[in-house]
């Protein structure tokens, strides 16, 4: 295997290829101090025209010098490309190469020339995807090894030399090159402590196809477990803000993930990456509109997330208009103009023939009857002009009209009346929902009013919709959605609102819908989200999960997912791995040694029980002495073992995971299918090692007996 752990020389003959990269990182490194420094050293104040324009110049400024800060844990450059000639240029006898040093942000020197290259700029491209059969014009490719900062040895693939082989995995069976690559396997499985880490240095082919995915249209990403979907989502993010840098600071991207816990968990991905503007927010966090003091059952969250409800609430919103019974009649000066109910009622029509929203429709009305007076003007000889229709717009006789015809319209008012009044639910779901869904989400004891409520998720997305209706959702440039399998249909509009002008990327995997309104398929999902065109790309080979682990989590796959690829590992390291049943009473006991045992080795440790077990669990541990933090509490080398409720577990990685009671995990939900699907979570958390600890028998599905 070409792994140069003790180099040999270099063209230089007085130096070793080590000893010349670490001088490139270190003036590398001093180059970063001098851009900073010079952005530093800015002077705005006679440049700008006013306090305003004075305040956004220093903003982008500061926004410069925070990017450039030296992350000195961190890699400056992670790869090395040598091109057989400058890209771009035909290759031509006695054509120059020229090397590129690959890294996580652009540094030049001070003349301008780069000595780092950004991982999104075209020319990086080949360190992901050229390979022997198709060098894209390499003749080198070298990889670094880095421990603390510091270079510690590279790894080189001669992409023109036939005769070099990796390992006893030739390159030509597959387009993954890191899988030979002892550099990329030990960053694979290096333990795991605080926040996600960016994969930059380790993007395979596949994953960068996706990352690379032009904006003008959206892409799903179906992703087993450990396959690097959410890490893929964020550096697609970075790759579209780097090539799109304008576009996007205009109309805006938002990273959008299941709970609080996932998004602490993943905020260092992007500004580790050099972005740092982009938002992150729960679906939740979208329709927060109202308080969210109230849960639903499972059948009635179901029923308000159904997308039968969309066409409920647009009957309720529209319901609010009546046509006219009266003439209008405008008075200026000593004339009075008429226009009869019969012609209000035909723009009233013509209005909601247009499907506009509420609000805008409602702006329209006056002008519209004003226009209608000004064709009477002028069939009496008069030349009225815009400042004339906009006076009669404001006449008191067309407010009026407008009053009574096309009333206002409170989005959480409407929703209030709507889940209170029988009579008017009726009526708005006549033909769409039985009167079992109806009675299903209808409140048993009515709240007085919109703050008095005890307002629901669900509740709060259907307001949402009603808002939308009213007036249209501001369309961000870029949206990701991960974890998107566990959404409803109006949740998934709600989104898609937020994208509705722009692109996405949808991350997910169905095997892991632990809703009872999980999606079954990312074509329903899709057409929800209003991007039935999107791409569909399915990543099945796992980078983080120890292949004994995802193959035992894979027994689950014919109950719960049965149309997907079971996942596979590239996992050089086996892992640990290993079932332990024990007597009722001494679960607990069990447990905290299999912790005990799991915290004498590097990395985070996950604690996952049932959400009805953690409290035991907690009791145990402090008794024990042992702390434990709370999901989305940052791991440090003192404090590393999480308690992880198996509702919260979704997104989380640990090196070692101790799991308590499958079956109680499974019993934890309303049905077997989402039980599993739960389970099946909380069993593919791990990256190097898990222990399954019960006392009730395992589920069937996965071989009771195990």
């Amino acid at each position: 295997m070409p792994s140069h752990a003790h180099p040999s020389p270099d063209h230089r003959p007085s130096s070793t290829p080590l000893r010349a990269e670490r001088a490139h990182l270190a003036a590398s490194r001093s180059a970063l101090r001098a851009m900073r420094k010079d952005a530093e050293s800015l002077n705005i104040a006679d440049v700008t025209a006013s306090w305003v324009n004075a305040e956004v110049l220093q903003g982008e400024v500061d926004a410069r010098i925070k990017a450039l800060a030296d992350l000195t844990h961190t890699a400056l450059f992670f790869g090395r490309l040598d091109y057989l000639h400058a890209p771009g240029i035909d290759l031509a006898e006695g054509a120059a190469g020229e090397n590129f040093y690959i890294g996580r942000r652009h540094v030049h020197d001070a003349d301008g020339d780069p000595m780092v290259i950004d991982w999104r700029a075209p020319v990086s491209q080949p360190f992901y995807r050229a390979s022997k059969k198709d060098p894209m014009g390499l003749k080198l490719r070298r990889r670094f090894g880095y421990s603390g900062g510091e270079l510690t040895a590279y790894e080189d693939e001669h992409l023109t030399d036939p005769a070099e082989a990796w390992g006893h995995l030739p390159f030509e069976r597959s387009r993954e090159w890191g899988k030979s690559s002892r550099l990329l396997q030990s960053e694979i499985e290096r333990p795991r402590v605080g926040p996600m880490r960016d994969i930059v240095a380790t993007i395979q082919p596949e994953q960068d196809e996706i990352v690379r995915a032009g904006i003008g249209g959206s892409v799903c990403v179906q992703g087993a477990p450990g396959t690097g979907k959410t890490a893929v989502g964020l550096h697609r993010v970075a790759y579209l803000l780097y090539t799109h840098r304008e576009r996007l600071a205009r109309s805006g991207t938002l990273v959008i993930g299941p709970n609080r816990s996932f998004l602490h968990y993943i905020e260092q991905v992007l500004p580790a990456l050099g972005e740092l503007e982009v938002k992150q927010a729960t679906v939740d966090d979208l329709v927060g509109q109202v308080d969210v003091r109230g849960t639903d059952e499972a059948a009635a969250a179901t029923v308000k997330g159904d997308a039968r409800m969309a066409e409920v609430l647009r009957r309720a919103v529209r319901s609010h208009i009546t046509m006219p019974q009266e003439p209008c009649v405008v008075v200026r000066g000593s004339r009075r103009w008429r226009v009869p109910a019969y012609e209000l009622e035909e723009l009233v029509r013509e209005l909601m023939n247009r499907e506009i929203r509420y609000a805008a429709a409602r702006e329209a009305l006056p002008q519209r009857i004003a226009h209608a007076v000004l064709v009477r003007m002028e069939q009496a000889g008069e030349a009225p002009d815009d400042r004339v229709q906009d006076a009669v717009a404001r006449n008191a006789a067309v407010k009026a009209v407008v009053k009574a015809v096309w009333p206002p319209v409170d989005p959480a008012k409407l929703v209030l009346r709507l889940l209170s009044d029988a009579d008017f639910l009726a009526a708005q779901a006549d033909g769409i929902l039985t009167a079992d869904e109806q009675k299903t989400i209808l409140w048993a004891k009515p709240p007085r009013s919109v703050k008095s409520a005890k307002w629901s998720v669900a509740d709060a997305v259907l307001i949402d919709e009603t808002m939308d209706l009213v007036s249209r959702t501001q369309s961000l440039g870029h949206v990701v959605l991960d974890e998107a399998q566990d959404l409803s249909p109006m949740q998934y509009r709600a989104v898609g609102r937020r994208c509705s002008t722009g692109s996405a990327t949808i991350l997910g995997d169905i095997a892991q819908g632990t809703t009872p309104w999980a999606t079954d398929t990312w074509e329903e999902t899709l057409a929800h989200l209003g991007k039935p065109d999107s791409a569909v790309e399915e990543l099945t080979q796992g980078f983080r999960v120890p292949r004994e682990v995802i193959a035992f989590a894979s027994r689950l796959l014919p109950a719960i997912a049965p149309d997907l690829t079971e996942a596979t590992s590239i996992r050089e390291s086996a892992g640990h791995f290993e079932v332990r049943g024990v007597a009722p009473d001494d679960l607990d006991t069990a447990v905290l040694a299999a912790c005990d045992e799991a915290l004498a080795q590097e990395g985070s440790i996950g604690l996952i029980a049932a959400d009805a077990r953690v409290p035991a669990l907690r009791a145990a541990l402090e008794t024990a002495g042992v702390r434990c933090l709370a999901p989305g509490e940052e791991t440090s080398a003192g404090s590393r073992l999480t308690l992880v409720p198996a509702t919260l577990a979704k997104g989380l990685e640990y090196d070692y995971v101790v799991l308590d009671e499958p079956a109680a995990i499974v019993d934890g939900e309303p049905d077997e299918r989402t039980g599993l699907r739960r389970l099946y979570v909380c069993l593919t958390r791990p990256v190097s090692g898990l222990t399954v600890v019960h006392a009730a028998g395992l589920p069937e599905q996965l071989g009771g007996g195990c």
